[in-house]
């Protein structure tokens, strides 16, 4: 089937930086629903450990003012290139999609602050779902929430 395979990407700068972004998801995805309370329920370690690649974890999130879950294998960390690759293997988006894939990545950006590109690749149960733009949306709502958690917490550090 043609217009079944599909890819969106977007870039958003914040001020955190690109490390300390990237350890949240890497490391301590467990810590997003304290950062993004109305959006991200929480995320619970299924298999495997937390910052480690193969370890599956779930989310409980709310999306589009629906309660939702995702489970995801993380299937790749990149410290280098501050990278975490999730495939999402059940829950609500196995609904419309055979594969989900998500990437989130955070390069340092001149002057301070990083930018934040997200990827999502996916493959359509069929040609009547819906491009997963709201999704990507809730991808950058999230994390400019955890941009503001995070930039709070070094301003009370310092």
């Amino acid at each position: 089937m043609l217009g079944v395979h599909g890819k969106m990407e977007i870039d958003l700068e914040i001020r955190a930086p690109a490390d300390k972004f990237h350890d949240v998801f890497s490391c301590r995805p467990h810590h997003i629903s304290n950062m993004s309370t109305e959006k991200i329920h929480g995320v619970d370690l299924h298999d495997g450990d937390w910052g480690k690649a193969g370890s599956t974890i779930s989310w409980s999130y709310t999306h589009n003012g629906e309660t939702k879950v995702a489970k995801e294998v993380i299937e790749a960390i990149d410290d280098e290139k501050n990278s975490t690759t999730f495939r999402v293997i059940e829950g609500d988006l196995m609904k419309l999609y055979k594969n989900f894939v998500l990437v989130v990545q955070a390069a340092p950006k001149e002057g301070g602050g990083s930018v934040v590109h997200w990827t999502l690749e996916y493959e359509k149960l069929s040609e009547e779902v819906t491009e997963p733009y709201s999704l990507l949306q809730f991808c950058v709502h999230v994390s400019k929430d955890m941009d503001l958690h995070l930039m709070e917490q070094a301003q009370a550090q310092a």
